[in-house]
């Protein structure tokens, strides 16, 4: 560590950092359009909630390096005894250290719970070095590790320039796939369906036209436009949804009301509506000129609902606020058909028993040509027009 640094220190929640000092590290620029996933708000609701807290698995830990009287970077951090809600599974990894004899949980998670979105994970305040605070700020998490006595630190959905850093330090790198829709400057959504190819141009037309003769419409709302009535009404669907495929939502209803009064601004949410009656809604975030699609429920099962309300109204939005990108989150080779692209993500992971990692590096050095080449696969069969 940099002899700028006095302590690195352990926090058990955001709030015990503070918005001004953790917002300082997660948007060193000031900019009104930061990443929504890195602020303080966002880890304060989770936490405040108990959606992420001790109850649920994920114990916050926070790294923060601290010097000068200023905390000068962050490392998101939760102590972990399971793997739900990251999105990068290494529960295979976890059987075969539990079958060695060995116990692999707890670990350390540095992520944003239950968000599979890249963004910063080694958050560094301005007028600093940021290579040298982001090597600090690594070697410190490894560190708070091995005095914790945990198994491994995994660092998630970080930026590439991040990966890279963690790389130098030992870290083990991991690769997957993701699909974003890209905005090519497009003037419309029929001018977006000019650009793919005449087949997939007219199935998207079709599942449209079949989700608007079912006389279902859609409303935007951001900001103070979203009530609690809007708000229950969502959580609904996101219960009934999310129990449906994965036994029990993450997020209690109070999360929602949090974000909305703390990150109204950065907040949008589709629903869409039959007779009046709101029937399905799909939660965004906006930020860094990039639209990320987060949750989704529907209280009624309409054929091609979901990805009108996730893919088609998302792009929609971006064309007519000049967004650059949108995320619709993990999974989706169904998402190619409908105009997104693959995309890399990148973890990074510190093992410290000496035979997992071993195993673990043969692995991912094979999953990473498996991965390079389902994304090259998947970018030549996107329904973009051959001249595309």
């Amino acid at each position: 560590m940099t002899a700028e640094f006095v302590t690195a220190r352990i926090a058990r929640s955001a709030a015990e950092i503070g918005a001004a000092a953790w917002n300082s590290c997660a948007n060193p620029d000031g900019s009104a359009d930061c990443h929504p996933f890195t602020r303080f708000e966002f880890f304060a609701a989770l936490e405040s909630s108990h959606s992420a807290s001790p109850e649920t698995g994920w114990n916050p830990c926070h790294l923060a390096l601290e010097g000068s009287g200023s905390v000068k970077a962050i490392l998101p951090l939760y102590l972990k005894n399971h793997s739900l809600g990251e999105y990068v599974f290494d529960q295979g990894w976890a059987e075969a250290l539990e079958r060695a004899g060995g116990h692999y949980y707890p670990k350390l998670q540095a992520s944003v719970p239950f968000t599979p979105v890249t963004g910063p994970r080694l958050l560094v305040a301005g007028g600093t070095q940021r290579a040298q605070v982001q090597e600090a700020l690594l070697m410190a998490g490894m560190d708070a590790a091995n005095r914790l006595k945990v198994s491994s630190l995994h660092v998630t959905f970080m930026t590439e320039a991040e990966s890279s850093a963690a790389a130098a330090c030992g870290f083990l790198l991991r690769t997957d796939q993701q699909f974003h829709w890209e905005n090519e400057a497009y003037s419309s959504f029929e001018n977006f369906l000019g650009h793919l190819s005449s087949s997939r141009r007219k199935n998207l037309r079709k599942e449209r036209a079949a989700v608007r003769e079912g006389g279902i419409s859609f409303e935007w709302l951001a900001g103070n436009d979203i009530t609690e009535a809007h708000w229950d009404a969502f959580f609904g669907f996101y219960m009934k949804t999310g129990s449906r495929k994965w036994g029990r939502p993450y997020l209690p209803r109070e999360f929602f009301s949090q974000i909305g009064a703390d990150m109204g601004g950065s907040v949008l949410l589709i629903l869409a509506r039959r007779g009046g009656r709101p029937i399905a809604g799909a939660l965004n975030f906006i930020g860094e000129r990039v639209l990320f699609g987060r949750n989704w429920g529907a209280g009624e099962f309409v054929p091609f609902l979901h990805f009108e309300t996730c893919y088609y109204q998302a792009i929609e939005f971006a064309i007519a606020n000049g967004l650059r990108k949108v995320e619709a989150g993990a999974q989706g080779p169904h998402k190619l058909l409908r105009g997104y692209r693959p995309v890399a993500t990148h973890s990074a992971h510190y093992i410290f028993h000496d035979g997992l990692r071993s195993a673990v590096a043969r692995y991912l050095s094979h999953e990473r040509e498996l991965v390079a080449s389902a994304i090259a696969e998947a970018a030549q069969v996107a329904p973009f027009r051959k001249e595309e």
